[in-house]
């Protein structure tokens, strides 16, 4: 079996801590009054309450079938390492959740926790898409999502998929060192607001061998989120991988040290992009970006710097943004674009994008809507190897 970097990290100070350990313990659900066609909300909490209170290692095993599951909240803090294994598919209601305020799945406040089986989550999100507007009211009612990941620690999710969630299919809030491996998921392209993986204030997580489709952004990353590794993943449909949206509350912190690498955007509608409000009061840095060995088949704006992002126009553009920007590389970029502009580099008149590298970037326009171009402004980024098409060819620096 390959060791790696990430399994490595992952289990170490596990092994540490269970050097005695017995054999995990198994909790089947169907022991706690599970039913195939019944609610199992309560059995799977009740498996949970007494897994946590294990001194030992523990496994929760939801069998194989389809399991209607109403709505559940699983807190820590765990006693030993415990795993949640879903072998078959769990079914939210199609309407409102019991606590209207409230995610489908949350899972807070555990250490050295598995997600895995292989079984799928599944949202069932058809009708309350038709009711979302929050495109275009900021009122609008909230949607639960499937599965939301707070104050996790040494932690992996593995081998499941999340399908048709209400709103983002995970939100992994707060959390550090936490990994995503083969992780699926699955929802229409014209879904809203179904973003794959929302990250924030999190360190070291890692989304790796996995299949993001769905209707918005496949990874967004939120403030104060540092060394987020993503890599080998395939995105599309969707909006691409996403830093940002940043800006809109002064309290937000900086973001550091987000690599992207090795990885596929398919018909999407833009491949990577970091994106700042406008005349908003945030001030913090984002800082040592890379965009490195990426394939765009038929993307919309593959790379795009946009520090005037305001959807919908929901916001003001008397003042620029406040957000600086620095460190960006992008490198061997290639592929083809629905759009003849292919990258685009606008960054903040008050505080302009500094120490940008752009390397080896092949695109290829499969349109006819004229030649393919870049637009940039406020930024000089210095360049090594090939650019097709030139980038930034009126501001740029030669390395």
């Amino acid at each position: 079996m390959a060791i790696n970097f990430i399994t490595i990290m992952f289990f170490l100070p596990l092994l540490a801590i269970n050097v005695n350990a017995q054999g995990p313990v198994t909790y089947d659900i169907t022991k706690y009054g599970a039913k195939s066609g019944g609610d199992i909300s309560q059995a799977l909490m009740d498996a949970w309450k007494e897994a946590c209170n294990s001194t030992s290692p523990s496994t929760i095993v939801i069998p194989g079938g389809t399991w209607s599951l109403s709505q559940v909240k699983l807190l820590g803090p765990n006693k030993a390492p415990i795993e949640l294994q879903v072998q078959g598919t769990l079914q939210a209601n199609p309407g409102q959740l019991p606590n209207k305020e409230g995610e489908w799945i949350t899972i807070n406040y555990v250490n050295y926790f598995t997600l895995s089986g292989g079984g799928v989550f599944d949202g069932r999100g058809q009708e309350a898409w038709k009711q979302n507007d929050c495109h275009k009211n900021k009122n609008c009612a909230k949607l639960p999502m499937n599965l939301s990941f707070n104050f996790v620690n040494n932690s992996i999710i593995r081998d499941v998929t999340t399908k048709d969630s209400k709103n983002f299919h995970v939100n992994c809030i707060s959390s550090h060192n936490v990994t995503f491996l083969r992780f699926t998921v699955s929802a229409p392209g014209d879904s809203p607001n179904t973003d794959g993986i929302h990250l924030g204030r999190d360190t070291m997580i890692n989304i790796k061998d996995s299949i993001i489709k769905t209707g918005d952004d496949c990874v967004s990353i939120g403030d104060e989120s540092k060394e987020i590794h993503i890599q080998n993943v395939t995105c599309g449909p969707g909006h691409g991988i996403s830093v940002g949206s940043l800006g809109g509350y002064a309290e937000e912190k900086d973001v550091q040290g987000i690599y992207v690498t090795n990885c596929t955007f398919i018909g999407t509608t833009n491949g990577v992009r970091v994106k700042t409000w406008p005349s908003a009061p945030a001030t913090l840095t984002v800082s040592d970006l890379h965009f490195e060995d990426l394939i765009m088949d038929n993307v919309s704006s593959p790379i795009i710097i946009d520090q005037e992002y305001c959807p919908h126009n929901l916001c003001k553009k008397d003042r620029p943004s406040s957000i600086k920007i620095t460190n960006v590389r992008e490198r061997n970029v290639r592929g083809t674009t629905n759009t003849a502009e292919a990258v685009t580099f606008i960054c903040s008149g008050l505080k302009p994008c500094e120490r940008g590298g752009v390397g080896d970037i092949d695109l290829t326009y499969n349109g006819n809507q004229g030649p393919i171009t870049t637009k940039c402004a406020n930024v000089k980024p210095k360049f090594v190897g090939k650019q097709n098409p030139p980038v930034c060819a009126t501001t740029a620096q030669s390395a």
